[in-house]
């Protein structure tokens, strides 16, 4: 078994034994990781880079993460196939000779 599938039996596991899967449907689950997207932000906000709490960073991350393979999971995504094909489609637009070294957008190379 991947370590991405054992992580997301855990959780699945963790989810169904709280009975929270009523309270997951796909919108939700997206709302949620925006929260926690924002969490993390703010454990930057007003801070040097260098600044951050490392800790605070684990944990908000982790929350991420937690409701990403929960919204894959929802709608029987494979989540390495689909950033592998994210991946190719960016490769495509950020070719590496145009790309290298700038932060310029795929239309702006």
């Amino acid at each position: 078994m991947s370590d991405l599938e054992e992580l997301r039996k855990a959780i699945v596991k963790f989810t169904q034994e709280r009975d929270w899967d009523q309270f997951h449907n796909g919108k939700d689950l997206a709302l949620a990781l925006s929260i926690e997207a924002s969490e993390l932000n703010e454990a930057f906000l007003w801070k040097d880079a260098s600044q951050v709490n490392v800790d605070k960073v684990k944990e908000e991350l982790a929350d991420i993460v937690n409701y990403a393979i929960l919204i894959a999971d929802k709608y029987d995504l494979d989540i390495k196939q689909i950033v592998l094909d994210k991946l190719r489609r960016n490769a495509e637009k950020y070719p590496v000779e145009k790309a290298y070294g700038s932060a310029k957008k795929y239309n702006e190379l």
